[in-house]
């Protein structure tokens, strides 16, 4: 009997032991995994790691314009800068193939200037101005709610001095976004897209060459 309690203690001290390694082994695994993915967040950009619908449903991965030079512009239909869609979609159709990508963003937060659907606005834009260029759902740029991506291109960290950093203040605000992935300029609705002062960025932009990405 009493060789039977020192086997039952003896198993009871293995399986403690085992329970006890595991545990330890899921702890280490546990810390590992919050180890990379605290890596993985600081590795993922700002601007290519997001992922966003465009007005027709269709998913935009924002990878794919690494090494573009961005304009990204938050839109209405009902503003008095709404005649800028033409401008845009004439820089569109110049710079695109020379590695320039034109955002529009919907907003509604400016007047309520915005208040369609997104079919609406889509048939608006194609039909007043025959917009090409990529078209976002609509989104909030500030507030609680504002979209990511405009949180980040909004702060210093995008690139943007500290006087220049803030939220947008109105329809068809421009953030030109070099090719490394920093914002190089901020320009205010009051700033048309073809007056000389805008076109001169753009084309500084695209002339500088995309930077290696470091894939063979």
């Amino acid at each position: 009997m009493k060789i039977r309690r020192i086997s039952m203690l003896a198993l009871l001290a293995l399986f403690s032991a085992a329970s006890f390694a595991q545990a330890e082994e899921f702890a280490q695994a546990e810390e590992k995994e919050k180890t990379e993915s605290s890596e993985d967040a600081k590795t993922k950009h700002p601007i290519y790691s997001q992922t966003m619908k465009s007005l027709t449903g269709k998913k935009i991965d924002f990878k794919q314009y690494e090494g573009k030079v961005l304009l990204l512009v938050n839109v209405a239909s009902e503003c008095g800068a709404t005649p800028q869609y033409g401008p845009l979609q004439q820089l569109h159709e110049k710079y695109s193939k020379a590695g320039l990508v034109v955002l529009g963003f919907p907003c509604n937060q400016f007047g309520a200037q915005e208040p369609g659907t997104e079919k609406e606005i889509a048939q608006f834009c194609q039909k007043n101005y025959g917009v090409e260029f990529t078209m976002l759902g609509k989104v909030d740029v500030n507030g609680k709610n504002a979209a990511p991506l405009y949180k980040y291109l909004t702060g210093t960290e995008s690139g943007l001095k500290e006087k220049d950093a803030g939220k947008v203040g109105w329809n068809f605000e421009k953030f030109l976004v070099g090719r490394d992935g920093k914002v190089i300029a901020r320009f205010r609705t009051n700033t048309e897209p073809d007056s000389d002062e805008f076109v001169t960025a753009i084309e500084a932009e695209l002339e500088k060459p995309a930077p290696k990405t470091g894939k063979k």
